[in-house]
């Protein structure tokens, strides 16, 4: 009896010690990789900046620029400006025009040199809140809006309240909004919150997109601030594209202004209305997709060739509200999508996107007909405006989640 104990004492004690060293060489290996994705993603810095808000700001030489960490960009001759703007859009900087950049607070403390790019440097603990080293910095699979899905994938934890605009010969070559900014409530670190432009072309399951805008995204962040960010893939989120400059894709060019940076200005209920105007187009004669804040800050670039169905141009423009669902206790979450009101609130109270335009056959132009599309109408909506000489084609969404509709 008792030597029966003693061999089953053994053995658990064999199994304790195989669970720990396994354990620990887990660990180990996940420690390995964090150190190499970390050597990768801080470049040599010209000068730091420590920002009030938290972030350290790496002044980047352009020679160091992320893009050459992709071997397809080894020898890519990065383009300052672009070529051309698309009629309408048309509105270059001048010195008296600095009023309307987008000022960030960590240039209270510096300005990056010239030929330098401003980069936030990646934190350890943020990459270890992530499903994988290989998978940080990366949106889920499969999780695009599918307005008429043909085949849905089986996730279901993406959640939209979006307008969307089509061209199925892909026409498109530019997208713009005045994007309404908000702090809303998420209910847990890996769900996040957004407001942002889709520019997409292809067909499910493996379609391009490029993406700006602005989220909460503890996980990702490590804070709860609503920050501008960034977004392309060339394959449906599968393996390829990155949030920011996480990985080689976007050719960041403008050093006063930093990819990922909190939002400087937050809207107010009741009170002051904070947007920022977002517009993507294409260069007709390079194809890079360019990115533009205001009428005046140019910030970077999607080269063309990271894409196949974006080369010529986009099949869908979508404009909106996303938010994860993780379904804590088996309930919806009470994540907030844009102000966390509906959008029959209106102005000051739900979130907005105001003056869409679209840019199709070289001519900018409201878009004639918005489609809307929602996952679930009692946990967030979409209210599309008449058209206004002023604020141009517009809607209001969001939502508060869950509520006694929204279980």
């Amino acid at each position: 009896m008792i030597s029966r104990m003693m061999a089953s004492l053994t053995v658990f004690i064999i199994l304790i010690i195989a669970v720990m060293v396994t354990g620990r060489e887990y660990d180990d290996t996940r420690d390995a990789e964090i150190d190499e994705l970390l050597k990768k993603l801080n470049k040599p810095a010209l000068k730091s900046i420590k920002s009030p808000d938290g972030d350290i700001i790496d002044c980047v030489h352009m020679k160091n620029h992320p893009i050459y960490d992709n071997p397809l960009f080894k020898n890519h001759t990065i383009q300052m400006r672009p070529s051309s703007y698309p009629k309408g859009w048309n509105k270059e900087a001048s010195k008296t025009q600095n009023h309307s950049m987008v000022m960030q607070l960590w240039t209270i403390n510096g300005k990056c040199p010239k030929n330098s790019i401003p980069i936030i440097r990646p934190r350890r603990e943020n990459i270890l809140q992530a499903e994988s080293v290989e998978r940080y910095g990366r949106k889920d699979p499969n999780s695009l809006p599918q307005p008429k899905p043909t085949n849905p994938p089986s996730n279901t934890t993406n959640e939209y309240a979006i307008v969307t605009v089509n061209s199925p010969q892909g026409k498109f070559h530019g997208a713009q909004a005045d994007i309404n900014v908000w702090k809303p409530h998420v209910q847990t670190r890996r769900e996040f919150s957004l407001a942002q432009i889709w520019v997409m072309g292809g067909t499910y399951p493996s379609r391009d997109t490029i993406e700006a805008g602005w989220q909460v995204f503890q996980r990702f962040y490590g804070d709860d601030k609503p920050r501008f960010f960034i977004y392309w893939t060339a394959d449906e989120y599968k393996k390829t594209g990155c949030y920011d400059l996480r990985c080689p894709g976007f050719v960041h060019v403008n050093r006063d202004f930093v990819i990922g940076a909190p939002m400087p200005k937050v809207s107010v209920m009741g009170g002051r209305q904070a947007s920022f105007l977002t517009t993507i187009w294409k260069d007709p004669r390079t194809g890079n997709w360019w990115l533009r804040l205001g009428y005046y800050q140019i910030l970077g670039y999607w080269p063309s060739s990271l894409f196949s169905n974006l080369k010529n141009g986009a099949s869908e423009i979508h404009w909106g509200g996303e938010i994860t669902n993780y379904k804590e206790d088996s309930q919806h979450t009470s994540t907030n999508m844009g102000s966390g009101r509906f959008g029959y609130e209106g102005y000051k109270k739900a979130s907005y996107f105001m003056n869409l335009e679209i840019e199709e056959d070289g001519v900018t132009k409201p878009p004639e007909s918005l489609t809307p599309f929602v996952t679930n109408q009692n946990c967030y909506n979409v209210i599309r405006n008449p058209f206004h000489p002023q604020l141009g084609a517009s809607f209001y969404y969001g939502g508060p989640g869950r509520n006694a509709m929204c279980k």
